[in-house]
């Protein structure tokens, strides 16, 4: 059997995500960490300027970890520069940003997945197969909001994204996947106040109507005001309504709970966790199905055509919330 060698990965960003892909990257036997930019992580060589990390010739493929609205140029200098490429969610922030990074991703031939990692919950993926037996879709719903944490102290960028960017990103890809269809028409609401009396100038929440291609329905909410006393940091759930019957997946509560002196709490296990010294969950398998894609040349369960879809949706969304009229997608 012919040995692949490693991967060589530099990442692009090294923030709490690029923290996230540095800690599954190295546990990876197949995958050599070798470049990241700006702040250090681990051995790998440090570059100020990314253009750098990928004209240095030690990489084979980057992980784009930086804030939502700076992921286009960093995918399209990849691409052509013949590098495999993983990005965080969202895609990209604009409909034309991701038209230039799928073409200068499909010219290229390098394979290059969103981090739609939600794909490798366990319940979801059994929700995947167990799509049949509830029939067609007829209309759904998916909630996730966080609490007011991760606007005003987790990310620094909160005023150039949204919580509909940052949180229904994962469901609308999710829903698109479960559904096997395209949304096509929104009209969505959005809420202004208590993060701009803050000087934070990003919805407080934002709740979205979309119509699929087959005439199924779904309405994705988001929210980043939940009260920092909320037991968890994010409230996720979701519903599936078929001609057949229904599928709910409740992720709030993840199998522990735990009560102290300061709070109750239920401790987040299904995306990250860490069993015995090695990283786990659905983010380390969705990281890790990207390794394998990219060291066999496999396109993977995630298209860029996909993502730029969910991209469109949410900025057709936007649009709507903005003119109050709904939006159809082209």
């Amino acid at each position: 059997m012919t040995h692949l060698p490693k991967l060589r990965v530099g990442i692009i960003g090294a923030g709490i995500m690029g923290r996230g892909h540095a800690e599954v990257l190295t546990a990876h036997p197949d995958v050599e960490l070798t470049a990241v930019s700006r702040s250090p992580l681990g051995e790998a060589a440090v570059y100020s300027d990314y253009r750098d990390l990928i004209a240095s010739g030690t990489v084979d493929a980057v992980s784009i970890t930086t804030p939502d609205h700076l992921h286009a140029d960093m995918m399209v200098a990849a691409a052509r520069a013949g590098l495999h490429i993983l990005v965080e969610k969202p895609f990209t922030t604009t409909v034309a940003d991701a038209d230039r990074a799928v073409a200068a991703i499909r010219e290229a031939g390098v394979i290059a997945m969103c981090l739609f990692n939600h794909r490798w919950v366990p319940a979801y993926a059994q929700a995947k197969q167990q799509m049949e037996l509830v029939g067609e879709p007829v209309v759904g719903y998916a909630r996730k909001d966080d609490t007011i944490y991760v606007p005003t102290e987790m990310i620094r960028w909160a005023d150039q994204t949204s919580c509909a960017w940052f949180l229904s990103s994962h469901d609308i890809d999710l829903l698109s996947w479960l559904y096997d269809d395209r949304v096509v028409e929104v009209f969505a609401t959005a809420r202004h106040g208590k993060l701009r009396g803050m000087g934070i100038e990003t919805p407080d929440a934002m709740q979205i109507q979309a119509r699929f291609s087959r005439g199924a329905v779904a309405t994705f909410e988001s929210a980043w005001i939940y009260p920092n006393t909320f037991p968890t940091m994010v409230d996720s759930y979701v519903t599936v309504v078929g001609e057949d019957g229904v599928i709910q997946l409740d992720r709030q509560k993840e199998n522990i709970q735990v009560a102290t002196a300061k709070g109750y709490a239920y401790p987040r296990n299904m995306l990250q966790r860490v069993v015995h010294g090695v990283p786990a969950g659905a983010y380390r398998d969705a990281i890790h199905h990207f390794v394998d894609c990219a060291r066999t040349g496999t396109e993977p369960l995630i298209s860029v055509e996909s993502s730029r879809d969910v991209t469109a949706v949410l900025a057709a969304a936007h649009e709507s919330a903005r003119t109050g009229l709904p939006v159809r997608l082209a």
